[in-house]
């Protein structure tokens, strides 16, 4: 399974906490500007899972199913 991550970027606040699990997929610049990679899909999740403002979304590439939240 491939999961995509979406951000809201009116949501992010830039806390950084999805960098801060899954380096090769967040990257947060001092504008709170997310920049999105692609990784293993059980960091994705955990990343999105620890966003303090729930900002990622994750969907199934294969499905489009949301995943998360």
């Amino acid at each position: 399974m491939s999961l995509v991550p979406i951000i809201d970027t009116v949501a992010c606040s830039g806390h950084a906490e999805c960098e801060a699990i899954a380096p090769q997929v967040f990257r947060v610049d001092d504008a709170a500007v997310v920049v999105i990679g692609s990784g293993p899909p059980h960091l994705v999740l955990a990343a999105a899972e620890a966003c303090p403002t729930v900002a990622i979304t994750v969907v199934d590439d294969a499905t489009g199913e949301q995943v998360y939240p």
